[in-house]
């Protein structure tokens, strides 16, 4: 039944795997709502969200939901296949960070016996809600198919070294805007890869073999072209 959905063939599966990936990445911003409230300094590009809410005097959400449209522009301009989730991921994130901020259900820690704790669990919730939204077949994120489209690009350069490249460009501006960076930009940095593909390894997924439907695949599916 799951490999079924995962083909996106109909309405319904669309449908299903919209919210799959609309829920899951709501579950993902209370991971990066985490990593923030361990207070030990945030992931690269939280440091760049946080850069851009604090300089212009807006919600978290708002900042990430600038940068990812604007990553996501420059992912259309450099042709990289764009799916549904794609749009999910840059709208919901954010604003689900905003929201667990509203609640405030967790405090800022104030120790790192405290604090690495919240990280580390912030960062295992990301690595099971990464699977959960990728398995959905309906796009990958903006930022990872930035770094895919760069990559592909600039083949000389390997795309680990893109990878550095790019989260420190996030990382500097963002620093230089006034976001966060400790020991948590460090432990994201090396951590979340890692932890990452253990989460992936424990539900045997293998995010290589998904076959993302693109967004004019999907709208065939959704409006066939035999109902107009």
């Amino acid at each position: 039944m799951r490999n079924k959905l995962r083909e996106n063939k109909t309405r319904g599966a669309i449908a299903v795997n919209m919210l799959l990936a609309a829920v899951s990445l709501f579950i993902n911003g209370f991971g990066i709502y985490l990593t923030i409230q361990a207070n030990l300094g945030v992931a690269p590009w939280d440091v760049l969200n946080l850069g851009i809410s604090k300089t212009l005097g807006i919600l978290y959400g708002t900042a990430s939901v600038a940068a990812s449209l604007t990553i996501l522009i420059i992912d259309m301009r450099m042709r990289e296949p764009i799916g549904i989730a794609m749009f999910i991921d840059a709208f919901v994130v954010g604003k689900s960070v905003d929201f667990f901020n509203w609640l405030s259900i967790v405090p800022k820690c104030n120790s790192l016996v405290t604090g690495i704790p919240i990280m580390f669990l912030g960062l295992v919730i990301l690595g099971y809600t990464q699977y959960a939204y990728m398995s959905a077949s309906l796009g990958c994120g903006p930022r990872d198919t930035l770094l895919v489209g760069i990559s592909k690009r600039i083949k000389s350069i390997p795309i680990g070294a893109v990878s550095i490249i790019i989260l420190s460009t996030a990382t500097f501006i963002g620093w230089l805007l006034g976001g966060p960076v400790g020991i948590g930009t460090i432990i994201c940095a090396f951590a979340a890869g890692p932890i990452m593909q253990i989460a992936f390894r424990t539900v045997r997924f293998d995010a290589t073999a998904v076959n993302h439907q693109r967004l004019e695949e999907s709208f065939e599916v959704l409006v066939p072209r035999d109902a107009n």
